[in-house]
């Protein structure tokens, strides 16, 4: 057995069983997919060689890639663009998240067979889009008013969309009554005994959390599986209706908080958090313009969920939309270097997180941008070596699980 298949193993043997052959057979789709599953690789090596120059400490989102920016409507109803995946997410060194979204867009443009040279240009627009944006020292937010070019229709579509969007999708009707989907290939049946203590788990939680919707019961709940890297992982959907108006509902995520990835490998002191769902919100919060509707925490059988509304706005930019139209790829790309600095300044100055006049200095300071996309450049390659070996190694059995 080889190191990376020894390595692989261990970091995925305490997920679900069945869920992770899921997650072995979505790796095996392309490099980019290899890349979405294998964040742990990514900071063990990165750990492990430390090429980049010093840098201020930031909150970072820690697994910073092209398809974990999308839209979401904010708990003050309005439509956003911005980072939307905190479960890896830390208090590193601020080139720990840029150069993973760099390595992220030489992945991607390699899988989708684009010229290199396009690859370079916009490592070099992401890298230079950070900076400057840094170098000011104002965080930006994006919605439909502020954003152009695809960011900007694909938020307008987003924004038309409503619940009953999302009831299409995901629920059929019985005997008069609402029931979630079996048929949609990302939902899964829960044992009778589960459904009921889940059940009553969320009905507890919206009796007594100042989060939760009030005048709301659970009405059934289904396994969710969404995302790559998260595959494996204990995820419900839950179906509520309003107890006092007619043909209300809302589509509830709870998906379990596991450690972060990074945090074994980063070289600086973390806060005590009371549990790993205390962190993701609370760094999300931090880094995020406004945030999800819903966002909440709670406990269950011993393991912390993060809980926030599933919703018919809530969509990623997919890389392969942006194949065919460079100047739309410019302008994501840019927003994209944009909100990472955005993020990391509305950040700043908080438990241990550089405060923006540093932030505002290295963005000005030179020599680190190159550094950052030789490496990602470098780790690009070396992905597309390790996504062969494991590809042949997932072909041959080595996955299967007994």
């Amino acid at each position: 057995m080889t190191d990376l298949i020894q390595r692989l193993k261990k970091f995925n043997g305490p997920l679900l069983p069945d869920m992770v052959q899921l997650k072995y057979e979505a790796m095996a789709q392309s490099p980019f997919r290899f890349l979405r599953g294998t964040c742990h690789l990514f900071y063990e090596d990165l750990a492990n060689s430390s090429p980049l120059p010093l840098a201020p400490l930031t909150w970072v989102c820690g697994d910073l890639h092209m398809e974990n920016f999308g839209s979401y409507k904010g708990d003050n109803k309005l439509v956003y663009f911005d980072l939307n995946d905190f479960d890896e997410s830390v208090l590193a060194p601020a080139t720990w998240e840029v150069v993973r979204m760099v390595t992220s867009i030489f992945v991607a443009f390699d899988t989708l067979n684009i010229e290199p040279v396009k690859a370079e240009n916009m490592a070099q627009l992401y890298v230079r889009s950070y900076a400057q944006t840094l170098a000011h020292g104002k965080a930006i937010s994006l919605d439909p008013r502020t954003a152009d070019g695809i960011v900007c229709d694909f938020l307008t579509r987003a924004a038309k969309r409503t619940v009953r969007d999302v009831i299409r999708k995901r629920t059929v009707k019985k005997k008069k009554r609402l029931l979630l989907s079996l048929a949609d290939e990302r939902h899964f049946k829960l044992d009778k005994q589960l459904r009921k203590k889940l059940k009553d788990h969320i009905n507890e939680w919206i009796k007594t959390s100042n989060e939760g919707p009030y005048n709301f019961e659970v009405i059934g709940s289904v396994f969710r599986l969404a995302g790559t890297g998260s595959i494996g992982v204990k995820r419900y959907l839950l179906l509520l209706k309003s107890t006092n108006t007619k043909s209300r509902y809302l589509f509830l995520d709870m998906k379990q908080a596991r450690p972060s990835c990074v945090q074994p490998n980063v070289p600086v002191q973390q806060l005590q958090w009371e549990t790993e769902a205390a962190r993701i919100i609370a760094v999300q919060q931090r880094m995020q313009n406004v945030c999800a509707s819903l966002l909440s925490t709670t406990t269950f059988e011993g393991e912390s969920y993060v809980l926030q509304e599933l919703q018919p706005v809530k969509d990623t930019i997919e890389v392969k939309l942006l194949r065919e139209n460079y100047r739309d790829m410019y302008v994501v790309i840019d927003n994209m270097g944009m909100l990472t600095a955005s993020a990391q300044l509305r950040s700043g100055g908080i438990q241990g997180s550089s405060i923006i006049d540093d932030l505002m200095a290295f963005g000005k300071t030179e020599g680190w941008q190159d550094a950052i996309v030789s490496y990602a450049r470098n780790y690009a390659s070396r992905i597309k070596d390790m996504y062969n070996e494991y590809l042949r190694a997932y072909r041959e059995g080595a996955f299967v699980s007994a």
